[in-house]
């Protein structure tokens, strides 16, 4: 038996002899099809025209690099890369429809690489931060950014995988970060990743280079904290105890005897002149295995547990020295070289 091609005219009708399960086929493909144009579409007409293409000049006033931005204030703020804007002299923005404008620094987080900036002038469309922890893995996503200078680039993909971690320049993790498969390269940097409703979940800011698909955004629940912060107060504070660590394993012997509830730590290297660790009466050497009660296995663990609340606020930190378990209270400061923990 010969089947015949299924042919649609413009009005959507199927050439006679068309095997009816044939052309059923066919129409579910082409709407399943449409239906994800009219997604990706949809979240770029949202979204695009607050995408900006960020010129970055440094003390020489020459062009050093360039990134992407989007606005996401009605007041024209603008989120992007700490490393896009890093050393800046001057920023220059331009619109999707070629409008331009000089924008200046806010502040920035090297240590989750957001930066906020503010144009000089208003804004024409601004794009609304979604809510982040509803994202599936699965969904459909879309970058919006400048690559290789290319304006208003589209790319789209799914949401491989959520709750990663992602090391910073500054040495700490970002926590909560989106890994994605829509491709994503160099000037996508500071540019947002979208739902298919056209909420920003997310600012795009790495690439695996010797992968493909594997690509990472900020979480919108990160940039949500982080822009608040540096909105009001140009920074973000941190802890700072005045350390330098490395992990180590512990004797299965003396986590049983003292009980503890993982089998490594963090050695003390060296401890800072000025910190509060040294001021505390903690030294090179000293295994730290808790920070006010919480047990502490790694350097990544004890930086996330370094948050501004326990700024001047005093701490038991719990160490090992030699064969003895100790409580030293140390008050940690605000913000730190960024070698140290």
């Amino acid at each position: 038996m010969t089947y015949l091609t299924p042919i649609y005219d413009p009005i959507g009708e199927v050439e006679p002899g068309t095997p009816v399960s044939a052309a059923a086929g066919e129409a579910e493909d082409l709407a399943v099809f449409d239906a994800y144009s009219r997604a990706v579409i949809g979240a770029v007409e949202r979204v695009g025209p607050a995408v900006l293409h960020l010129q970055v000049a440094g003390a020489s006033d020459r062009a050093s690099g360039s990134g992407s931005g989007v606005v996401f204030t009605p007041d024209a703020y603008v989120l992007t890369n700490s490393h896009v804007v890093s050393g800046a002299r001057k920023i220059q923005a331009t619109f999707p429809d070629g409008r331009s404008a000089a924008a200046s620094l806010v502040g920035d987080d090297p240590d989750t690489d957001l930066a906020v900036l503010r144009l000089d002038g208003d804004a024409s469309a601004f794009a609304r931060l979604g809510d982040s922890r509803r994202l599936r893995v699965g969904q459909l996503v879309v970058a919006i950014g400048n690559p290789f200078g290319f304006q208003c680039t589209v790319t789209a993909g799914v949401v491989s995988a959520l709750g990663r971690s992602l090391r910073t320049r500054s040495g700490r993790l970002i926590e909560s970060v989106i890994q994605t498969d829509a491709a994503l390269n160099p000037g996508n940097s500071g540019g947002p990743l979208v739902t298919s409703t056209g909420e920003v979940v997310g600012i795009n800011t790495a690439i695996i280079g010797i992968a493909q698909g594997i690509c990472f955004s900020i979480s919108a629940s990160t940039v949500e904290f982080v822009a608040a912060r540096l909105i009001r107060e140009g920074r973000v504070r941190r802890c700072y105890i005045g350390v330098a660590g490395q992990n180590v394993p512990l004797p299965r012997r003396v986590v049983r005897f003292h009980e503890l509830t993982r089998e490594t730590g963090v050695r003390i290297q060296w401890t800072a002149a000025d910190g509060a660790a040294r001021a505390a009466g903690l030294t090179s050497g000293d295994v730290i295995v808790a920070v006010d009660r919480i047990p502490v296995g790694d350097v990544d663990e004890l930086h996330r547990l370094m948050t501004e609340e326990r700024v001047g606020k005093p701490v038991p930190i719990t160490v090992l020295r030699l064969s003895q378990k100790l409580d030293v209270i140390v008050t940690p400061r605000e913000s730190a070289p960024r070698s140290a923990s």
